[in-house]
């Protein structure tokens, strides 16, 4: 009885842990990457981040009203 026990918390954790890199950790970074890398990628770079996204989709909806994509401009208006 003990090792279903240890088999299913240890099923959870494996979960738990998928499912946050998943929607929390690649999603941050990839905002990290796109935000610093937007105006000088190349077209294949550029087409990996668009694979990217739609791979990690829910993860970045989750963040999209936090974080701020648009150009930061020059401060003079």
């Amino acid at each position: 009885m003990e090792s279903i026990f240890d088999n299913s918390f240890a099923t959870l954790v494996a979960y738990v842990g998928i499912v946050s890199i998943y929607l929390l950790v690649i999603p941050l970074i990839l905002f990290y990457w796109m935000n610093n890398r937007w105006n000088v990628m190349g077209k294949f770079e550029r087409l990996i981040v668009y694979g990217l996204v739609f791979l990690f989709f829910p993860g970045l909806i989750l963040f999209s009203p936090f974080l701020n994509l648009r150009l930061r401009g020059d401060s003079k208006g």
